[in-house]
């Protein structure tokens, strides 16, 4: 019976070897990122183009969302019907994505019929025709889809948090929009979207499959040399203005459950920090085990579960603890969150060390196993900028990693300015949390303090 307690020996050390990435750039400023993979006889490719939602401007949330829905909706003179039939006889996966940094076109094909996939990807990209009798069906989706999140606590919270985090930052805004902004956008406005965002320059692809890397380019080449660069580089403006406050409500009076959400702005993905972030997250919120969920699920049963991570977008980076409750266990949850932040003052074990890097370190290989997830890790190392070894040397750095790195961290994080937003009734918690010296200060769906 003891013995199915031990920790488990690691005998030798885990070698990991990704194989090699093949990096190309074309004269239009198209980058590509390709791993041959034998295994099956497919393709798969995701084909990024920097116009995501950041790009909508604080007057128009939920322009790129809706230029994206728009624009397989007819290309290069094939209908909508023709262009999925054409994917579907081809026995090709096709899907179109939006996020805050990029509008993502994901494919995958056989390899024998790859040819053909990407030059139907190609009239999608570069020939969209935006027909105006599909614009009106495209933008009443959005708008239902909209509609739909005041049912959803989760994603009112979700956006809550992204807004009182960023505030006024082109990250604080919702890829779909708000019901208002999506009103006023006409077709126009799509196509003037697609004209100024849609360039080589601002594009890449991160793809892996079973044919050779010439072979990849060639067709590439071949399909996407008319891919124009963009005429100057467009920049955002990057400030950030954090609010005050710490704690936040949307008042749900028909919810039982609360929706927490707590967190705060934090560094890049390529920062010199990040494996220790990384380490510690596992140790504080990111495992089963971690001492949140010990906390809040396994010792005081006031949740199902409660998980933390350090999360990155392009251009930024946040810390986020998510997790919902009884609404009678609103304030004890959060009591308990920032105890276990405040405890954080005092470091982590070296037992809890080990452990996480054991963890990570078993799983790691797992995340490569599938085309998808190759892809998806190629495109991690363009989007935030990461050396092309980065995966195959990224064991090493982690267990390289010391104890003392690792409490630094946790120091920064027990006095981080963590903002605390809370989705439910508020009538059935707010004198808890009165009595205790909060202050709760009431905002809208959209994140906007209530007057």
């Amino acid at each position: 019976m003891n013995s199915l307690r031990t920790k488990p020996e690691i005998r030798n050390e885990l070698k990991f070897q990704l194989g090699n990435i093949f990096v190309k750039e074309f004269p239009n400023g198209l980058k590509i990122l390709y791993l041959q993979k034998d295994k099956l006889p497919l393709v798969r490719l995701n084909f990024f183009i920097e116009s995501g939602s950041k790009f909508d401007s604080l007057s128009f949330p939920g322009l790129a969302r809706l230029t994206a829905a728009m624009i397989d909706e007819g290309a290069g003179g094939l209908t909508s019907l023709e262009l999925s039939d054409g994917f579907d006889l081809l026995g090709t996966d096709f899907k179109i994505s939006t996020d805050n940094d990029f509008i993502v076109f994901s494919l995958q094909s056989l390899a024998e019929n790859i040819e053909r996939s990407l030059e139907l990807l190609s009239l999608v990209i570069l020939k969209p025709d935006f027909p105006s009798a599909e614009f009106e069906r495209e933008k009443k989706k959005l708008l239902v889809n909209i509609l739909q999140l005041k049912d959803d606590p989760e994603r009112i919270a979700d956006q809550i948090f992204d807004k009182i985090i960023y505030q006024n930052h082109y990250y604080s805004l919702p890829v779909s929009g708000y019901s208002d902004s999506v009103e006023k956008i006409t077709l126009q406005d799509i196509k003037n979207f697609y004209t100024n965002s849609f360039k080589a320059d601002r594009s890449f692809l991160a793809a892996a499959g079973n044919i050779t890397p010439e072979e990849f380019y060639q067709l590439i080449e071949k399909y996407f040399q008319n891919f124009v660069p963009s005429a100057s580089k467009v920049i955002l403006p990057d400030k950030l203005n954090p609010s005050d406050k710490k704690v936040f409500v949307y008042n749900k009076p028909e919810s039982v459950q609360t929706e927490i959400r707590a967190g705060y702005v934090s560094g890049k993905r390529n920062m010199k920090d990040f494996f220790a972030k990384h380490l510690l997250n596992t140790i504080f919120g990111g495992q089963f085990n971690s001492r949140l969920n010990s906390n809040l699920r396994e010792r005081n049963g006031y949740t199902y579960g409660v998980s933390s991570q350090f999360a990155y977008l392009k251009d930024s980076g946040y810390f986020l603890i998510s997790t919902s409750v009884n609404t009678e266990n609103t304030f004890p949850a959060i009591k308990e969150i920032l105890n276990e932040l405040y405890k954080l003052n005092d470091g982590v074990t070296s037992d809890e060390l080990s452990f996480a890097k054991t963890s990570l370190t078993r799983k790691f290989p797992l995340n490569f196993e599938t085309y998808r997830q190759l892809t998806s890790n190629l495109s991690a190392l363009a989007i935030q900028n990461l050396p092309v070894d980065y995966f195959n040397s990224y064991l090493k750095n982690l267990n390289a990693v010391s104890i003392d790195e690792v409490n630094s961290e946790a120091e920064k994080l027990s006095q981080a300015d963590i903002k605390i937003i809370l989705v439910g009734n508020k009538d059935l918690f707010a004198d808890e949390f009165l009595k205790n010296g909060y202050e709760l200060v009431e905002v809208d769906e959209k994140g906007n303090l209530k007057s």
